[in-house]
């Protein structure tokens, strides 16, 4: 190579650009291998080569290069292009001249196919899956049209009548969307369960209809007496080997019952929730399919001896032999040039497994009782997370809840926030609802009720922007009412219905705010976000916004009693009844507990911080004030609650001490309260466990403190560690000797 560096084609002489290799008949070409090879083993991972003509620049281009399909030449793919493919035989109609073959050859692409669609569903941001399958799709599924004869004149609507004649449509819709929006759970919702084109889903079912119906005669046919057998004789079996017809047909019938019944599931259009019924009944027949393919699967084993190969826990279809008319690589050079571009498809197996799991969580779903509280709709949502559902069935949710801007289509939100603020029925209908704030307001609860139904990152992302959104709304609702009605402190008359009602909406949007931080904060020990030495400055944080939330739903649930009251009739209270209104409802002694746990955890790490000098939040990178702005960097944007930073965490905690955390046991409080309640929510299975949880946690506390208590917290063989094994989000310690 020339080493004198020449100007750069802009002219600039201070780039240097070195002259390439000049290729001729007098170049003489030498192996250089072993050369590469010695290079190789003298340079340690991380390293990089560079050189006067060839810096950083190059060498990361180079490495950007390495299995690009476009750019890497070393990729060797079997076919170049979905023509080619096809005209090699990759996708043959009929797939084998001998009937028996061809027709257990169509059973593995629809498992295989079946294998593809769940781990589209299951792994959505890996959509290339279908870039790498659905230009062979209009192939393959000729194949399986040409098994029954009585639909090889329909090979267009039988296309689409196997569910997957919409992926084309669908990918390229889901592209389109992703130029706008980011986030797949966003862009999920909007384009799963889109319809086939013009009038595809009506073709589908009746094509799939007309197949059914030809293989349950052909089913009968195989099972009728010898008698009855005649009447059949003009049906067309399936394959030519007639001891294997009965296996046959059952499983391809049951395969496409499934099909059909899913697709009526997914196209289920009812709107309020009209159809829920009828589609737990599609629900249930699909899982009697789904039982009946898996047991096919012994019978299609034994029928492909010889034919597959061993190890069938990685394969895709029943069988275990490998689908005819797919090849990953295929697509590779026409594939956006970004890693990864293979993926792992699920075996059979695991497909069934997750479609169990979808129509499992989709029956839950379906019977909601569509409670028209929010609180009551905030609470199934969070319950039914824990079940960690998949994508489809968070989708299908979403899409129940919020149907043209109202809670189930039916309920106002409006209407929805005057039920949540405790507000009379009478005032659902108020002009107050067409206040520009109100309205945005209302937007809120329904951006809310969607970020709730998506996954816990991308749900506790979300969570922390709108924080902002809340506080910024309480702080514009607090000023117009104040604009539009005067100042509220100053007005005497208790029956001004507008005063009342905007009392009512801001101290509901102040519980909502505190709600959603709370939401925010046990988030992220589901996401294992916190280390256990910032388990401190975590408990603390939600001690003090735990606070906050049970002191506005206190003060929202007077309001309320003190509306009710003042519809009946005046009388002299006695004091029985004095005492009876100052009793604290069991729904803000249920958050007394979580608040009592909350405390008592931050004072015994904090002790154990101050005493045995374990669980410092302080490393060689960051500070512990830089630790807590980072996690609570968005609730302290929002002033979530007033006043409180770390100034505040320190002070609460650092003279925190063993011989006072003993003299007042807040454990042993969170335990008394837990177990009194019982009787408060008896007909509530889901209070009632989160009201054991409580109870087991405060009580492994409370006999950890006292061990380290009596043994001594200076002792150097005590370790004490917290797990979560009897509640996802308080921690139990374990104290153990070395």
């Amino acid at each position: 190579m020339a080493d004198k560096p020449i100007e750069s084609e802009a002219g600039d002489p201070h780039v240097p650009v070195t002259s390439s290799i000049s290729s001729g008949e007098s170049t003489v070409w030498v192996d250089v291998t072993s050369l590469l090879e010695a290079a190789s083993q003298e340079l340690q991972e991380g390293e990089l080569i560079h050189g006067d003509n060839f810096n950083l620049f190059a060498a990361m281009s180079a490495l950007e290069e390495i299995m690009d399909p476009k750019m890497d030449s070393g990729i060797v793919c079997k076919y170049y292009s979905v023509d080619e493919a096809i005209e090699n035989g990759a996708a043959p109609v009929p797939l084998s001249f001998d009937k028996s073959i061809d027709v257990q050859r169509t059973i593995d692409i629809v498992d295989h196919l079946l294998s593809c669609e769940a781990t589209w569903l299951d792994r959505t941001s890996s959509h290339a899956i279908l870039h790498s399958y659905c230009r062979l799709i209009r192939a393959t599924c000729k194949a399986v049209i040409s098994v029954v004869s009585d639909t090889r004149t329909h090979e267009e609507q039988m296309e689409e009548c196997l569910g997957y004649g919409f992926l084309d449509g669908c990918m390229g819709q889901r592209e389109e969307e992703s130029k706008t929006r980011s986030g797949e759970e966003d862009l999920f919702t909007m384009t799963y369960g889109l319809p086939l084109n013009g009038d595809g889903d009506g073709k589908c079912l009746s094509m799939l209809n007309a197949v059914e119906e030809t293989l349950s005669r052909q089913l009968r046919a195989c099972k009728a007496p010898s008698s009855k057998k005649r009447v059949l004789e003009d049906i067309e079996p399936l394959q030519t080997n007639l001891d294997l017809e009965e296996g046959y047909c059952k499983a391809l019938l049951c395969r496409l019952r499934f099909r059909h019944f899913y697709h009526v599931l997914m196209c289920m259009r009812r709107p309020q929730g009209r159809g829920l019924e009828l589609a737990r009944k599609h629900i249930a027949s699909c899982l009697l399919e789904l039982e009946c393919i898996y047991k096919s699967a012994e019978f299609l084993r034994s029928s492909a001896c010889g034919n597959c190969e061993d190890g069938i826990e990685d394969k895709t279809t029943a069988s275990g032999c490998e689908p005819i008319g797919f090849d990953a690589s295929l697509n590779s050079r026409l594939s956006a040039p970004t890693p990864p571009r293979a993926i792992r498809i699920l075996n059979w197996k695991k497909a069934i497994e997750y479609f169990e799991k979808l129509l499992h969580d989709l029956d839950i779903i379906c019977s909601y009782s569509l409670d028209p509280s929010l609180e009551a709709v905030l609470h199934f949502v969070v319950q039914f997370q824990k079940l960690r559902p998949d994508l489809v069935a968070r989708a299908h949710l979403q899409l129940l809840l919020i149907q043209d801007g109202k809670l189930y289509g039916r309920d106002p939100i409006f209407t929805v926030i005057c039920r949540a603020a405790a507000l009379p029925e009478v005032l659902k209908n108020h002009d107050i609802q067409k206040n520009e704030f109100v309205v945005q307001l209302g937007q809120l609860v329904i951006n809310l009720l969607k970020i709730l139904c998506t996954n816990a990152a991308w749900q506790r992302r979300k969570l922390g922007k709108i924080l902002q959104d809340w506080r910024v709304i309480y702080v514009q609702l607090e000023l117009a009412f104040k604009t539009e009605f005067g100042e509220m402190s100053s007005i005497t008359n208790e029956e001004n219905v507008c005063v009342k009602l905007s009392k009512h909406i801001l101290i509901w949007v102040e519980e909502q705010t505190y709600w959603i931080a709370s939401r925010f904060l046990m988030l992220g020990f589901e996401l294992e976000l916190y280390s256990p030495s910032e388990y401190c400055m975590v408990y603390w944080y939600m001690y003090v916004v735990l606070i906050k939330l049970a002191e506005k739903h206190h003060l929202k649930m007077v309001m309320s009693n003190d509306t009710g009251k003042r519809k009946g009739k005046k009388r002299k209270d006695s004091p029985k009844d004095v005492a009876r209104d100052y009793q604290i409802p069991p729904a803000v002694l249920f958050l007394q507990c979580h608040i009592s746990l909350a405390e008592g955890l931050t004072m015994l790490l904090a002790a154990l911080r101050n005493e045995n000098r374990v669980f410092q939040s302080f490393g060689p990178f960051n500070t512990e004030h830089e630790i807590f702005i980072q996690h609570f960097e968005l609730l302290q944007q929002a002033c979530i609650p007033d006043h409180i930073s770390y100034l505040s965490f320190k002070d609460t905690t650092t003279y925190a001490q063993f011989s006072t955390l003993v003299m007042y046991n807040y454990f042993k409080d969170a335990l008394r309260l837990a177990k009194e309640l019982k009787s408060s929510f008896s007909n509530d299975p889901d209070r009632m466990a989160e009201l054991r949880r409580i109870e087991q946690v405060a009580e492994h506390n409370g006999i950890a403190l006292n061990v380290i208590c009596r043994v001594g917290a200076l002792d150097p063989s005590l370790k004490v560690s917290f797990e979560f094994n009897h509640h996802p989000y308080f921690a139990t310690a374990v104290v153990r000797r070395s």
